[in-house]
């Protein structure tokens, strides 16, 4: 029987589940996922853990106890993510050790109302990796304007990140620019950066959609043609520029004590558009080098009738330019859709965290009773 996701990773792809809870946790569900399906890593986000928390039996104990001490929501939500996230780190330790930091990573989020407020961030980022206390755990922080600072002066402070909402190629440099000197900075400040690790969280399929949207109101011939493109070729262009960055003098410098590039992360990779093949954003994006994070309908989907016909990522970027030109000549903004594709992004966790909130405030006043 083919085993297609060992297929997809001795390609190189690193697959990550995006996704986390504590029925996960309890029930052994994660760690079949890293014995049979080859998963080495862990994505989360507040959506995440707002359905997460929204099964109330497996947090029941643990709420009753937090609303007994009569703890506010927001650090109930604390102690519950960053449990969660500490359990599932130990899970991984096995798959950090053996891919020496590599994998084996697991990821827990800023709050998304700190998104366009650099000094909170990085406070908050901080507070977030000594709570969980574990080396192979990424805080989560978005690719916002306020937010580059604050990712370089995290990695700076030694402190292992994750780049997410990002959409846009220049965002995309000035993230791993900033991922570069944060490095530098941490070897300045004297911490060990072969443990210190950074992935760049590039979303696909909302560009798609986003797109995909705009074409259908053109609704020629010549729109239809470009729809389901433009995520594909965006992605591709930003390993280009990946390619290019970690082969400048820069990077080779930085090399030299051990510090790992940060990889380029395949996010949104769920299909949205049942008009296309399910496993799309995972068949289209290969290559050796990235990660890519999936739903565990994704997961699944490719484990069935997932196809791995070799690097699928390296071929044509100038093909990947011409999608981009053809829809700019069409009227479709880059620079527009991915600016609009950033601040839903943001808005979205925000509602997130709002309904995580409003989870977490019932169940201890209900707890307090």
């Amino acid at each position: 029987m083919t085993d297609r996701l060992k297929d997809l990773a001795d390609a190189g792809v690193s697959i990550w589940l995006d996704d986390l809870s504590r029925q996960r946790l309890t029930s052994g569900s994660l760690q079949n996922l890293i014995h049979d399906q080859h998963i080495s890593g862990v994505t989360t986000n507040p959506t995440i853990f707002a359905k997460a928390i929204s099964d109330a039996d497996a947090y029941a104990e643990q709420v009753q106890r937090l609303g007994a001490e009569g703890v506010s929501t927001d650090q109930a939500i604390r102690v519950i993510t960053t449990d969660d996230v500490r359990a599932a780190a130990d899970l991984f330790k096995p798959v950090y050790d053996d891919t020496e930091g590599v994998d084996g990573r697991v990821s827990i989020e800023v709050e998304p109302g700190l998104a366009r407020e650099t000094e909170k961030t990085i406070a908050q980022a901080k507070e977030l990796w000594a709570t969980v206390g574990r080396e192979n755990v990424y805080v989560k922080i978005p690719a916002t304007k306020e937010g580059i600072p604050a990712i370089a002066e995290t990695l700076a402070a030694g402190i292992s990140v994750n780049v997410t909402l990002i959409f846009s190629l220049d965002r995309y440099k000035a993230v791993v620019d900033a991922f570069l000197t944060g490095v530098e900075k941490a070897i300045d400040n004297g911490h060990d950066v072969t443990k210190l690790g950074s992935v760049a969280s590039f979303f696909v399929s909302r560009v798609d959609s986003e797109v995909d949207k705009r074409l259908d109101a053109i609704g020629t011939d010549e729109a239809k043609a470009l729809k389901g493109k433009a995520a594909i070729a965006n992605a591709r262009l930003a390993f280009e520029a990946y390619e290019e960055i970690f082969s400048s003098d820069r990077w080779r410098e930085i090399e030299t004590v051990g510090a790992k590039p940060q990889r380029p992360l395949w996010a949104s990779t769920g299909v949205k558009d049942p008009a296309y093949k399910n496993t799309m954003y995972v068949e289209e994006l290969i290559t050796s080098g990235v990660v890519n994070t999936m739903p565990q309908a994704t997961i699944d989907a490719f484990a069935e009738h997932g196809d791995v016909p070799g690097d699928t990522v390296r071929a044509d970027y100038d093909g990947d330019r011409k999608v981009i030109a053809d829809l700019e000549a069409l009227g479709i903004s880059y620079d527009e859709v991915v600016q609009v594709l950033e601040d839903e992004g943001v808005s979205k966790f925000e509602v997130s965290w709002t309904e995580l909130q409003n989870t977490v405030t019932a169940a201890l006043k209900a707890a307090a009773k």
